[in-house]
């Protein structure tokens, strides 16, 4: 019998666990290993309910996988040879590979006064501080699901929401209207047009000078990209990302697939910026190629349309702004009760993903076409 083809997976989040489950349930000809730092599944579409001290459930990866037959290993990936087309663990441990799906996602930079909305410690500060000052710096997706959860959960906390533009700008004006009123009627104060410049112990300190009491920080803004990739010499992007083919295939390693935050994946209307409901298309499509070159056939291009901005104001308040193919709003919005039904049924969906017999086909998940939009690749969203 021919030697089965090794496949190794940087990373379990929503894209590396889709590429996973889909490759190892569509061939036998495989062996898939799934590599990732710690063994729970990081539900990402919910960080700002654990920054809050909510108790989410644990997912355990090497229960969620398997059933699919892949092989999970815990540990940090700290070299790739792509000469000799093997990985180094921080632990020492050589995994060599035919192909490998680059999918490490991307983290916000690290402040040394200021939390991150992964950090542990995060969710005890607030809890530490409920009466206290809360100041979140950047009014993306994250920022202004993060305030809104902090304001409900500690009515007595002050909430500043610090930004160079209004929060929501990417949606229509009646989503983006009530996406407004409800911060209001939790008593997030909102400063736009304002620039952070410096983030001091207990103070936040603006383009103008002006400095902002706070007795938490909580930084959102801005992406960094791990150098693995680069440091192998595998092509990236000005911004660190895997520059990659119409087929999510490294344009100067074909064998490396590089899909979600890690992978610059561009379409007709620009770049795909990071997001849940790209990432597990991306990680289909990726499991379908690499499906298709084991046996004899070329890949095909990815395509890729956006569906929606989820946006959870809290657990009693939600506003989903429908968009087109290129993230551009629709006319249609949910908001209310209609809104945190949706929602949640987004957040659970990729669970229900991967426990399932057979992968969603990447073709389910496709919407093409859509108008460009120049602002695509300047924001940031989940």
């Amino acid at each position: 019998m021919d030697p089965k083809h090794r496949i190794v997976i940087l990373g379990a989040g929503y894209t590396g666990m889709m590429a996973a489950h889909g490759i190892a349930r569509r061939t036998r000809n495989a062996d898939v290993t799934l590599v990732n730092p710690t063994d729970v599944f990081n539900e990402r579409l919910r960080q700002h309910q654990a920054a809050v001290g909510q108790q989410l459930a644990v997912h355990r990866i090497p229960d969620l996988v398997a059933p699919a037959g892949v092989t999970f290993v815990q540990g940090r990936a700290a070299q790739i040879d792509a000469a000799n087309r093997s990985v180094v663990l921080a632990d020492g441990n050589n995994l060599g590979y035919d192909y490998l799906v680059y999918a490490i996602g991307s983290a916000t930079p690290r402040s040394e006064h200021a939390f991150a909305i992964d950090d542990p410690e995060f969710a005890q500060a607030l809890r530490d501080n409920a009466e206290g000052v809360l100041t979140v710096c950047g009014a993306g997706l994250t920022g202004i699901e993060a305030a809104a959860e902090a304001a409900e959960a500690y009515p007595k906390m002050r909430v500043i929401l610090l930004s160079r533009g209004e929060p929501g700008s990417m949606m229509g004006s009646k989503a983006r209207s009530y996406l407004m009123n409800t911060l209001d009627r939790l008593g997030v104060e909102i400063r736009t047009g304002v620039t952070v410049t410096r983030i001091h112990p207990h103070a936040v300190e603006l383009d103008d000078g002006e400095r902002i009491p706070t007795d938490i920080t909580l930084c959102t803004t801005g992406v960094v990209h791990a150098r693995l990739a680069a440091e192998a010499g595998i092509a990236v992007d000005d911004a660190g990302r895997v520059t990659v083919d119409a087929a999510l295939r490294s344009v100067s390693h074909p064998e490396v697939f590089a899909i979600g935050d890690a992978a610059a994946i561009r379409q007709a209307y620009g770049t795909i910026h990071g997001t849940c409901q790209s990432a597990i298309p991306a990680g289909a499509h990726t499991a379908e190629s690499i499906t298709r070159i084991l046996r004899g056939k070329d890949p095909r291009p990815f395509r890729f349309g956006y569906i929606h901005q989820p946006v959870s104001l809290g657990r009693k308040d939600a506003v989903i702004q429908f968009t087109n193919p290129d993230d551009t709003p629709s006319r249609w919005y949910l908001k209310g009760r209609a809104a945190i039904a949706y929602k949640e049924a987004v957040s659970s969906s990729p669970l229900k993903f991967y426990r399932s017999k057979s992968p969603i086909p990447s073709a389910f998940t496709k919407r093409t076409g859509g108008r460009h939009n120049p602002t695509l690749s300047k924001g940031s969203s989940r």
